[in-house]
């Protein structure tokens, strides 16, 4: 019996990646196995070399979303800063490089919690987990623990708002906020260097 080729059953982080194409543009709902093979132009059994299931998949986007959004969000705060200014700048990285961190997905994900009660208690723990890692900044640059916990909670409401809103605005306009931004946040305005530093790094 011939077994199906790779360009038949595709690779998982094909099926995987149009997971994620559906999910943002459509919703959960709209993930099914045969829409993706139709999207994909694969067949509808290539799916199950790569997942026992749809709930498999769904576990898998899951866990990718976890990595990708919360571990780079805590990545960047858990980078090495001389200051608070540029500490938050590190972390601003992710709002401007979705590579980085994908607000689109982001939403997605929240709307998706909103039908699946065991996913909600993931994203709050995902939630309490990046506010914990920007409060653990503050606190580092000599925030008190109050200070730094009220303060992280002002800047993670700040972009979920952003995300849930669908803010859009002009990449040019943004980019010259961020440096308000950090200001208000840690009360510190940020030196030229680290705002010119910044800036290079999206320009």
């Amino acid at each position: 019996m011939l077994q199906p080729s790779s360009r038949q059953r595709g690779s998982k982080d094909l099926w995987l990646d149009a997971a994620y194409e559906m999910l943002v543009s459509d919703g959960i709902g709209a993930v099914k196995i045969m829409a993706l093979a139709e999207k994909l132009n694969l067949s509808r059994t290539g799916f199950y070399w790569f997942f026992a299931d749809l709930k498999e998949l769904h576990v898998a986007m899951i866990e990718r979303w976890e990595n990708k959004n919360t571990g780079n969000l805590v990545k960047r705060c858990n980078k090495p800063a001389p200051n608070i200014c540029t500490g938050l700048f590190n972390l601003m990285d992710c709002w401007l490089d979705p590579s980085l961190f994908d607000a689109g997905l982001d939403l997605a994900i929240r709307n998706w919690a909103r039908v699946d009660g065991d996913l909600q208690i993931r994203l709050n723990d995902a939630d309490r987990i990046r506010i914990s890692a920007v409060a653990d900044l503050f606190q580092r640059h000599g925030f008190s623990a109050d200070q730094a916990h009220v303060r992280s909670l002002t800047v993670i409401y700040t972009q979920i708002g952003y995300i849930s809103m669908e803010v859009e605005e002009a990449r040019q306009d943004r980019l010259a906020r961020v440096q308000h931004y950090v200001e208000i946040f840690s009360g510190i305005v940020p030196s030229r260097s680290d705002v010119d530093e910044f800036l290079e790094r999206h320009i």
